[in-house]
Protein backbone atom coordinates (compact mmCIF):
# COMPACT_ATOMS: atom_id res chain seq x y z
CA UNK A 1 0.00 0.00 0.00
CA UNK A 2 2.81 2.27 0.77
CA UNK A 3 4.75 1.49 -2.72
CA UNK A 4 1.00 2.44 -4.41
CA UNK A 5 0.62 5.85 -2.47
CA UNK A 6 4.65 6.84 -3.36
CA UNK A 7 3.70 5.85 -7.13
CA UNK A 8 0.22 8.27 -7.16
CA UNK A 9 1.75 10.98 -4.91
CA UNK A 10 4.86 10.95 -7.40
CA UNK A 11 2.31 11.96 -10.12
CA UNK A 12 -0.14 13.63 -8.47
CA UNK A 13 1.01 15.20 -5.70
CA UNK A 14 -1.55 14.34 -3.11
CA UNK A 15 0.22 14.75 -0.16
CA UNK A 16 -0.45 18.49 0.37
CA UNK A 17 -4.35 17.83 -0.26
CA UNK A 18 -4.21 15.13 2.38
CA UNK A 19 -2.77 16.67 5.08
CA UNK A 20 -5.04 19.89 4.37
CA UNK A 21 -7.63 17.58 5.09
CA UNK A 22 -6.41 15.24 7.94
CA UNK A 23 -4.97 18.28 9.91
CA UNK A 24 -7.62 20.96 9.51
CA UNK A 25 -8.32 21.90 12.50
CA UNK A 26 -12.06 21.40 14.29
CA UNK A 27 -14.01 24.16 16.63
CA UNK A 28 -14.15 23.19 20.43
CA UNK A 29 -17.78 24.04 20.22
CA UNK A 30 -18.41 20.95 17.76
CA UNK A 31 -16.32 18.56 19.88
CA UNK A 32 -19.15 16.37 21.53
CA UNK A 33 -15.92 15.66 24.59
CA UNK A 34 -15.93 18.91 25.32
CA UNK A 35 -19.67 20.03 25.29
CA UNK A 36 -22.66 18.08 24.80
CA UNK A 37 -24.47 20.32 23.06
CA UNK A 38 -21.93 20.00 20.54
CA UNK A 39 -24.12 16.57 19.06
CA UNK A 40 -26.27 19.18 17.46
CA UNK A 41 -23.42 19.89 14.67
CA UNK A 42 -23.76 16.28 14.13
CA UNK A 43 -26.73 16.47 11.64
CA UNK A 44 -24.95 18.06 8.76
CA UNK A 45 -22.37 15.08 8.74
CA UNK A 46 -25.06 12.45 9.71
CA UNK A 47 -27.05 13.52 6.71
CA UNK A 48 -24.35 13.06 4.69
CA UNK A 49 -23.39 9.58 5.53
CA UNK A 50 -27.39 8.69 4.63
CA UNK A 51 -27.09 10.29 1.61
CA UNK A 52 -23.76 8.36 0.90
CA UNK A 53 -25.69 5.02 1.87
CA UNK A 54 -29.03 5.88 -0.26
CA UNK A 55 -26.28 6.73 -3.67
CA UNK A 56 -24.79 2.92 -2.36
CA UNK A 57 -28.04 1.24 -1.50
CA UNK A 58 -29.70 2.84 -5.02
CA UNK A 59 -26.85 1.99 -7.62
CA UNK A 60 -27.34 -1.67 -6.74
CA UNK A 61 -31.01 -1.18 -7.16
CA UNK A 62 -30.83 -0.13 -10.81
CA UNK A 63 -29.13 -3.42 -11.55
CA UNK A 64 -31.86 -5.08 -11.28
CA UNK A 65 -34.84 -2.75 -11.55
CA UNK A 66 -36.93 -2.54 -14.81
CA UNK A 67 -38.49 0.68 -15.72
CA UNK A 68 -41.35 -0.32 -17.82
CA UNK A 69 -45.05 -0.88 -16.55
CA UNK A 70 -44.88 -4.30 -17.67
CA UNK A 71 -41.76 -5.92 -15.39
CA UNK A 72 -41.31 -2.92 -12.75
CA UNK A 73 -43.17 -4.29 -10.06
CA UNK A 74 -41.66 -7.85 -10.56
CA UNK A 75 -38.32 -6.59 -11.01
CA UNK A 76 -38.78 -5.43 -7.75
CA UNK A 77 -40.39 -8.42 -6.35
CA UNK A 78 -37.04 -10.89 -7.74
CA UNK A 79 -35.19 -7.98 -5.76
CA UNK A 80 -36.88 -8.59 -2.84
CA UNK A 81 -37.22 -12.01 -2.73
CA UNK A 82 -35.13 -13.85 -5.28
CA UNK A 83 -31.12 -11.62 -4.74
CA UNK A 84 -28.99 -12.37 -1.85
CA UNK A 85 -29.47 -9.76 0.45
CA UNK A 86 -31.82 -7.90 -1.62
CA UNK A 87 -34.67 -7.20 0.59
CA UNK A 88 -31.86 -5.77 3.26
CA UNK A 89 -30.35 -3.41 0.73
CA UNK A 90 -33.96 -2.29 -0.54
CA UNK A 91 -35.06 -1.67 3.24
CA UNK A 92 -32.05 0.33 3.45
CA UNK A 93 -33.06 2.46 0.72
CA UNK A 94 -36.57 2.36 1.46
CA UNK A 95 -36.28 3.34 5.30
CA UNK A 96 -33.12 5.36 4.35
CA UNK A 97 -35.44 7.81 2.07
CA UNK A 98 -37.35 8.53 5.54
CA UNK A 99 -34.47 9.40 7.55
CA UNK A 100 -32.59 11.40 5.02
CA UNK A 101 -35.17 14.02 5.24
CA UNK A 102 -35.49 13.97 8.89
CA UNK A 103 -31.59 14.64 9.46
CA UNK A 104 -31.86 17.25 6.80
CA UNK A 105 -35.02 19.11 8.72
CA UNK A 106 -32.96 18.27 12.20
CA UNK A 107 -30.03 20.13 10.09
CA UNK A 108 -31.90 23.17 9.07
CA UNK A 109 -33.54 23.70 12.43
CA UNK A 110 -29.66 23.94 13.72
CA UNK A 111 -28.32 26.06 11.10
CA UNK A 112 -31.18 28.49 11.73
CA UNK A 113 -31.84 28.41 15.60
CA UNK A 114 -27.87 29.25 15.85
CA UNK A 115 -27.85 31.77 13.17
CA UNK A 116 -25.68 30.00 11.02
CA UNK A 117 -27.55 30.92 8.49
CA UNK A 118 -26.57 34.99 8.43
CA UNK A 119 -23.70 36.49 6.93
CA UNK A 120 -21.26 35.76 5.68
CA UNK A 121 -23.14 32.07 4.89
CA UNK A 122 -26.16 33.47 3.10
CA UNK A 123 -25.35 31.74 -0.12
CA UNK A 124 -24.67 28.12 1.88
CA UNK A 125 -28.28 28.70 3.45
CA UNK A 126 -29.62 29.46 0.21
CA UNK A 127 -27.27 25.87 -1.47
CA UNK A 128 -28.62 23.89 1.46
CA UNK A 129 -32.33 24.93 0.90
CA UNK A 130 -32.12 23.65 -2.54
CA UNK A 131 -30.49 20.80 -1.54
CA UNK A 132 -33.37 19.66 0.42
CA UNK A 133 -35.84 20.56 -2.43
CA UNK A 134 -33.71 18.20 -4.44
CA UNK A 135 -33.94 15.80 -1.51
CA UNK A 136 -37.90 15.98 -1.67
CA UNK A 137 -37.85 15.75 -5.37
CA UNK A 138 -35.96 12.22 -5.02
CA UNK A 139 -38.08 11.27 -2.47
CA UNK A 140 -41.30 12.47 -4.55
CA UNK A 141 -39.93 10.58 -7.95
CA UNK A 142 -38.71 7.28 -6.06
CA UNK A 143 -42.04 6.63 -4.55
CA UNK A 144 -43.65 5.55 -8.07
CA UNK A 145 -40.50 3.47 -9.22
CA UNK A 146 -42.25 -0.43 -7.29
CA UNK A 147 -45.33 0.45 -9.46
CA UNK A 148 -47.72 -1.06 -6.77
CA UNK A 149 -50.97 0.43 -6.16
CA UNK A 150 -50.27 2.56 -3.42
CA UNK A 151 -46.91 4.32 -5.44
CA UNK A 152 -49.65 4.75 -8.71
CA UNK A 153 -52.52 6.69 -6.65
CA UNK A 154 -50.00 8.63 -4.67
CA UNK A 155 -48.13 9.98 -7.31
CA UNK A 156 -51.53 10.63 -8.78
CA UNK A 157 -52.42 12.30 -6.47
CA UNK A 158 -49.13 14.38 -5.93
CA UNK A 159 -49.20 15.13 -9.72
CA UNK A 160 -52.50 16.77 -8.93
CA UNK A 161 -51.56 18.78 -6.13
CA UNK A 162 -48.42 20.30 -8.67
CA UNK A 163 -50.97 21.29 -11.04
CA UNK A 164 -52.73 24.08 -9.07
CA UNK A 165 -49.28 25.92 -9.07
CA UNK A 166 -50.33 29.27 -10.25
CA UNK A 167 -49.59 29.96 -14.13
CA UNK A 168 -47.39 26.50 -14.57
CA UNK A 169 -49.31 24.06 -12.77
CA UNK A 170 -50.32 22.68 -16.22
CA UNK A 171 -46.79 22.71 -17.76
CA UNK A 172 -45.32 21.12 -14.38
CA UNK A 173 -47.97 18.32 -14.67
CA UNK A 174 -47.51 17.53 -18.63
CA UNK A 175 -43.48 17.32 -17.61
CA UNK A 176 -44.01 14.54 -15.09
CA UNK A 177 -46.99 12.84 -16.55
CA UNK A 178 -45.86 13.13 -19.99
CA UNK A 179 -49.15 11.43 -21.28
CA UNK A 180 -52.97 12.32 -20.07
CA UNK A 181 -52.71 9.70 -17.83
CA UNK A 182 -50.11 8.23 -15.18
CA UNK A 183 -48.69 5.51 -17.06
CA UNK A 184 -45.85 4.20 -19.24
CA UNK A 185 -44.13 7.73 -19.77
CA UNK A 186 -44.81 9.07 -16.23
CA UNK A 187 -42.52 5.88 -14.91
CA UNK A 188 -40.00 6.43 -16.98
CA UNK A 189 -39.64 9.86 -16.66
CA UNK A 190 -39.89 9.65 -12.61
CA UNK A 191 -37.09 7.08 -13.62
CA UNK A 192 -35.08 9.23 -15.87
CA UNK A 193 -35.17 12.48 -13.17
CA UNK A 194 -34.49 10.21 -9.87
CA UNK A 195 -31.62 8.11 -11.11
CA UNK A 196 -29.64 10.90 -13.40
CA UNK A 197 -31.04 14.33 -13.12
CA UNK A 198 -31.74 14.92 -9.75
CA UNK A 199 -28.34 13.25 -8.18
CA UNK A 200 -26.58 15.01 -10.73
CA UNK A 201 -27.45 18.61 -9.44
CA UNK A 202 -27.34 17.58 -5.82
CA UNK A 203 -23.79 16.03 -6.23
CA UNK A 204 -23.15 19.75 -7.94
CA UNK A 205 -24.91 21.27 -5.14
CA UNK A 206 -22.74 19.50 -2.37
CA UNK A 207 -19.77 20.13 -3.53
CA UNK A 208 -20.50 23.86 -3.71
CA UNK A 209 -22.14 23.15 0.44
CA UNK A 210 -18.33 21.85 1.51
CA UNK A 211 -16.51 24.13 -0.85
CA UNK A 212 -18.13 27.15 1.38
CA UNK A 213 -17.69 24.94 4.64
CA UNK A 214 -14.35 24.61 3.82
CA UNK A 215 -13.48 28.81 3.07
CA UNK A 216 -15.94 29.74 5.69
CA UNK A 217 -15.43 27.61 8.57
CA UNK A 218 -17.84 25.49 10.64
CA UNK A 219 -20.02 28.11 12.01
CA UNK A 220 -20.49 28.48 16.26
CA UNK A 221 -23.13 29.19 18.60
CA UNK A 222 -24.50 33.18 18.47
Amino acid sequence: MKSVYSWMDERLDITPLWRDIADHEVPEHVNPAHHFSAFVYCFGGLTFFVTVIQILSGMFLTMYYVPDIINAHSSVDYLQNKVAFGDIVRGMHHWGASLVIVMMFLHTLRVFFTGSYKAPREMNWVIGMLIFMVMLGLGFTGYLLPWDNKAYFATKVGIQIAETAPVIGAYIKEFLQGGPVVGAQTLTRFFAIHVFFLPAVMLALLGGHFFMIRKQGISGPL
